[in-house]
């Protein structure tokens, strides 16, 4: 498959994710308030969407409190910064087993298991334009812990999404989280054509080649929209390679916490940087209201 690139491209900023950043970064947002400011600078940087975990406050640990995305959401909206709302549903499907020899009973420890209306219950309440569906389950970096989707679970998520007119962003960590997805269109569960981001060199989903980028690439169906990113230092190659490959790019401190060897990043730098990119690539950086047009999004008001 020849390289058609993207002349039009979106930038989204994943602004604080799940992952245990928040004590290797003063610059990682822990308060809704401090989540919210870093979401409307990256907009303010060029971020067309920001995509947003919220976290305990006091401890930084990742959470699923209704008040923390309530207050994010409505600090987001009633800014004068206009930008497509992107939440995750990934949180509620951690399982951490016990030792090899005794897995079970799971640990109480980081293990975190609830239905699905549970799991996008602050999606209801804050009804965003995009919220993410993990589409599968996989081993994470960590020795005992399975980010577990099945898909019984992925089928009743994705119709509850589509019942409430919020587009799914299908995360593909790999090659078969893609055709489960393509499944669930052809299903009806998700309406067609989707939007998927490509999650790349994530341990252990879809190693951070080329090789592979390009076969997860090829088999999103030509009328999809794609992003995506990769982790680390990989961060900024990914925008480019992304944008060649006909995709849209992903940056942030949910993915990356540096700007340069030593220097540490904030979300609105990584977003300018990525625009730097993406404009000496000979395209041009999208914002809100033209990603609305295309993926055919409508701004919704609070609930």
């Amino acid at each position: 498959m020849p390289l058609q690139m993207n002349r039009d491209v979106f930038i989204t900023c994943a602004v604080t994710g799940s992952g245990g950043t928040q004590d290797r970064s003063p610059h990682v947002p822990r308060s809704p308030e401090a989540i919210a400011n870093s979401a409307i600078d990256a907009a303010k940087a060029g971020a067309a969407v920001v995509h947003c975990h919220v976290r305990d406050p006091e401890t930084g640990a990742p959470s699923r409190r209704l008040d923390l995305y309530r207050e994010v959401t409505e600090r987001i909206r009633d800014s004068e910064v206009d930008v497509v709302l992107n939440l995750t549903a990934g949180m509620g499907g951690d399982m951490i087993f016990g030792s090899a020899e005794r897995p079970l009973p799971l640990s109480q420890d980081g293990t975190d298991m609830a239905g699905a209306a549970e799991r996008v219950a602050h999606v209801l309440e804050c009804q965003p334009e995009i919220c993410t569906l993990d589409c599968g389950t996989m081993n994470f970096a960590e020795a005992d812990y399975v980010m577990t989707n099945t898909p019984g679970m992925l089928v009743a998520m994705g119709q509850m999404m589509t019942d409430m007119g919020v587009m799914p962003e299908i995360e593909a960590f790999d090659t078969g989280h893609l055709w489960y997805a393509k499944h669930l269109v052809e299903a009806g569960v998700l309406h067609g054509p989707a939007m998927v981001q490509l999650c790349m060199g994530v341990p252990w989903g879809a190693p951070n080649d080329m090789n592979t980028f390009m076969a997860m690439v090829n088999n999103v169906p030509d009328d999809w929209t794609f992003s995506a990113f990769s982790l680390g230092r990989d961060q900024m190659a990914y925008v480019a390679a992304s944008v060649l490959a006909g995709g849209n790019v992903r940056v942030g401190l949910e993915d990356n916490l540096m700007l340069d060897r030593g220097v540490l990043a904030r979300n609105d730098q990584l977003v300018e940087r990525a625009v730097g990119i993406v404009e000496r690539m000979g395209a041009r950086v999208i914002g809100p209201d033209e990603v609305r047009q295309k993926l055919g999004l409508k701004k919704r008001p609070l609930a």
